[in-house]
């Protein structure tokens, strides 16, 4: 194993580490529900707090410095998706931020007209666009998913995609199964008959750089708390497409973009910890810009997480009783699996109360992927995410946990 990676000086920026239950440390393969906290982040959030709040807009040095915070926050996440500061809006979460988008776009659609889903996503990116499409008589197309490779059956894409095409909305990466999706081909497609394409980027985020003008997105979706920082949205739109949304909003608000999909006090203290995440992530890297250091500190991040994750799926690949949902293809660190003999719920606090490992279970919010593999009524998976704060000995003790169940069963 490649032992490069500063391991320890990465957990020492993370408070949360330090517990324990059950007299054992605790090892915290949550991630794709939420990571853990910075240091920087909390430190971000408290100084915020402790040294004056404010709203925007005022004439004073409070509001002038939220106004600052703010900014370079957009600054900042430009350079995490190669977006431009002015296309960025922040929101209580990418399922929100989506929400009312997708009621804004529909503005533009006529009954008849088409958009493209598929079957892999978390129902954030389902939902909110086929809401809005059925409002409209908008005819909703879904790209079929594989249930034996796990991955979407993008040759399909010839036939779904017409010229009535508007939409095509797809996750980066499946937050269940760790799919990573081709989106360049998916935008390839889209593009040649004019349709936008919306990527959920929450679950890549934390693992990959991701280029929104390579892969060549228009509209891209995250959320903060996976990636270290706070509860925080974010919808990073093309700024052409941005300034044709009629967002629904209170009349005197801002009708200039990014503004406009701002709705109400955001969450001022918690958007600078997004700044403190970012800068972590570059920390990692090397490079001129922000932006060198960010794909650099992903590559670090890419090389570690994956090492982990090989090393539990070899490990649970010798456990009897245990089916493995994953793709051959390039996934993130993410490992979905069931357990013969015991629910995915008492698997996971077994897990907890045994080895201080603390795993979910669950369909979590893709819904439609868990009725094609047939397991929504029992339970959904069980859920580990690799984190770069977490160990080989971690994972060790994964693999320990998982064996020593399945034997006492």
């Amino acid at each position: 194993m490649d032992t490069s990676f500063p391991i320890k000086e990465v957990r020492k920026q993370f408070p949360a580490l330090a517990r324990t239950h059950n007299s054992k440390t605790v090892a915290y393969f949550d991630g794709p529900g939420g990571s853990q906290f910075l240091e920087s982040a909390i430190t971000k959030i408290s100084d915020y707090m402790r040294q004056g709040a404010a709203n925007l807009h005022g004439n004073f040095p409070t509001s002038h410095e939220t106004e600052a915070l703010i900014q370079q926050a957009k600054e900042d996440i430009a350079a995490l998706f190669n977006a431009d500061p002015t296309e960025i809006a922040f929101g209580p979460n990418a399922t929100n931020m989506m929400f009312h988008v997708s009621r804004a776009l529909a503005q533009q659609w006529q009954a008849g007209d088409e958009i493209v889903l598929t079957e892999l996503e978390h129902h954030s990116n389902i939902d909110s666009w086929r809401r809005a499409a059925e409002d409209r008589g908008v005819i909703v197309k879904y790209v079929p998913l594989n249930t034996e490779t796990l991955e979407l059956e993008l040759d399909t894409l010839d036939e779904l995609i017409t010229e009535k095409t508007k939409l095509v909305a797809v996750g980066h990466a499946s937050n269940c199964v760790g799919t990573i999706t081709d989106i360049q081909t998916v935008s390839q497609k889209a593009k040649k008959v004019g349709a936008l394409v919306a990527v959920d980027a929450v679950h890549s985020i934390p693992h990959m750089y991701v280029d929104m003008q390579e892969l060549g997105i228009d509209m891209l979706f995250s959320s903060a708390y996976k990636f270290f920082a706070a509860h925080v949205g974010m919808a990073v739109i093309r700024k052409d497409l941005f300034e044709s949304l009629d967002i629904y909003k209170v009349v005197p608000a801002p009708n200039n973009v990014p503004d406009r999909l701002e709705m109400g006090t955001q969450n001022h203290e918690g958007i600078p910890a997004v700044s403190a995440a970012i800068a972590f992530i570059a920390s990692l890297g090397s490079g001129e810009t922000l932006q060198e250091q960010l794909k650099s500190g992903y590559h670090t991040i890419e090389t570690y997480e994956n090492q982990l994750a090989e090393r539990i799926r070899e490990g649970l690949a010798e456990i009897d009783g245990l089916t493995i949902y994953q793709s051959d293809q390039p996934k993130t660190p993410t490992i979905a699996f069931r357990a013969e003999g015991i629910t995915p719920k008492d698997f996971c606090i077994r897990m907890c109360e045994e080895y201080s490992v603390f795993i979910a279970e669950g369909d979590f919010y893709a819904r439609t992927l868990v009725e094609r593999l047939g397991i929504d009524q029992t339970g959904g998976f069980i859920r580990a995410g690799i984190a770069p704060y977490n160990t080989m000995e971690e994972a060790e003790r994964f693999i320990t946990g998982v064996k020593e169940i399945m034997a006492s069963l």
